[in-house]
C-alpha cells in the first residue's frame, strides 16, 4: 500500500470528489472538455506573471496547430523546452497547462513552447505524436526566431503529454532529428496493458485518475490490441530505447500510471540512458499542476525546473 495521503493533497481530493468524476468518462469528449474547463476557471489565483505570451500558429503535421510561447526575463538565446500537455490525448489545450508552462519558463530561466496539438476521439492516433513531432522540429529550425538555442532543445508534457514527450524522442532519434538535450516525463503513460499493480490498486474513483479513466482513454485514442507493440503509441513496449535524450520522470504514489512510469524510467537506465525518477508521496496523478494549493506541487515544478537548467547548461 502507498503512504498516507498528503493532508493539502486529500483535502484538494475532497472538493474535487464532491464533483463527481473529474473525467466523465460515461460522457463524450466535449462534455469532458467542458468540466475540464469549468475547473480550471473556478481557480480564483492568477497564473505566475511572466516577462512574454505569445500565442500564434506552427506547423503541424497536417497543417498549422496553435501553440503558446513564453519567454521569462533574461538575454537571449535560451534553452527552449517544446511542451505537450497532459489529458489523455482528448482533453486539454494551451489554457489548461498555461499556469505550469508559466511556472517552469520563470524558474527554468527557458523559452517555453506549449503545443495545441490534434485530439481524438476526432483525430486519433498517430496524429497528435504527428503534430508534437513535427512542432518540435520547426521549434528547432526557427529557435533563433523565438530567442532559443536551438543545441539546447528539450522535450516533456505531463501523463498523455509525458507520452508524447517521449514518443518525439523516439522519432527524433529514428528519423535523423532534431537533436534532443533532455526529456521532461511528468507521470507519463507509457503503456496500454493497464495490468500493473498501481493500475489495479487504483482501479476506481477518488484519485483524480483511475484505471477506468486510462481505458476510457485509450479507447478514444487508438484500439490498444492493434497498436500494443508500437512503440510510438506504448514507449514502454519499444525494444530499443538507446541513443535517446537524458530524462527526468517523476511519479506519484497515489496514480494508477506510477509503475508505468517507473517501469519506463528503469528501461532507459538499463538501455544507457541517464535518468532520474522520482516519486512523490502521498499525492495523486496531477500534482505538478496543482501548486497553487500543493507544496509538494511546487517542489515538483522546482525539481523539472532545475534539471531543466542543468541540462540547458551543458
Amino acid at each position: 500500500m502507498p503512504t498516507a495521503l498528503d493532508p493539502q493533497m486529500k483535502t484538494m481530493l475532497d472538493v474535487f470528489n464532491a464533483a463527481g468524476p473529474m473525467f466523465l468518462r460515461a460522457e463524450t469528449a466535449e462534455q469532458a472538455r467542458a468540466k475540464m474547463r469549468a475547473l480550471l476557471e473556478a481557480n480564483p489565483i492568477p497564473p505566475p506573471a511572466i516577462y512574454r505570451v505569445e500565442d500564434r500558429h506552427i506547423p503541424g503535421a497536417a497543417g498549422d496547430v496553435a501553440a503558446r510561447v513564453y519567454t521569462p526575463e533574461g538575454n537571449p538565446p535560451m534553452g527552449v523546452l517544446v511542451y505537450f500537455h497532459g489529458g489523455g490525448w482528448v482533453l486539454g489545450d494551451l489554457e489548461s497547462h498555461d499556469r505550469v508552462c508559466r511556472a517552469l519558463a520563470n524558474q527554468a530561466g527557458c523559452v517555453v513552447v506549449s503545443v495545441d496539438y490534434r485530439l481524438a476521439p476526432e483525430h486519433v492516433f498517430p496524429a497528435g505524436a504527428e503534430d508534437c513531432y513535427a512542432a518540435t522540429k520547426w521549434v528547432a529550425e526557427n529557435a533563433a526566431s523565438l530567442g532559443a538555442d536551438a543545441s539546447r532543445l528539450a522535450v516533456g508534457g505531463d501523463s498523455a503529454g509525458g507520452n508524447l514527450a517521449a514518443v518525439v524522442s523516439m522519432m527524433a532519434r529514428d528519423r535523423g532529428g532534431p537533436a534532443i538535450n533532455f526529456q521532461l516525463l511528468l507521470y507519463p503513460v507509457t503503456d496500454c496493458a493497464l495490468a500493473t499493480p498501481s493500475q489495479k490498486e487504483f482501479a476506481n474513483d477518488g484519485y483524480v485518475l483511475s484505471r477506468a479513466d486510462m481505458e476510457w482513454f485509450w479507447k478514444n485514442y487508438t484500439d490498444p490490441v492493434a497498436e500494443k507493440n508500437n512503440p510510438y503509441a506504448c514507449p514502454l513496449r519499444a525494444k530499443d530505447l538507446s541513443g535517446l535524450p537524458p530524462a527526468l520522470i517523476l511519479t506519484a504514489s497515489h496514480d494508477p500510471l506510477r509503475d508505468e512510469g517507473e517501469r519506463f524510467a528503469e528501461r532507459l537506465i538499463a538501455a544507457g540512458v541517464k535518468t532520474t525518477c522520482t516519486r512523490y508521496e502521498g499525492v495523486t496523478h496531477g500534482f505538478v499542476s496543482f501548486a497553487d494549493g500543493l507544496d509538494k506541487g511546487k517542489e515538483g515544478q522546482r525539481q523539472a525546473a532545475d534539471s531543466l537548467r542543468v541540462a540547458f547548461a551543458r
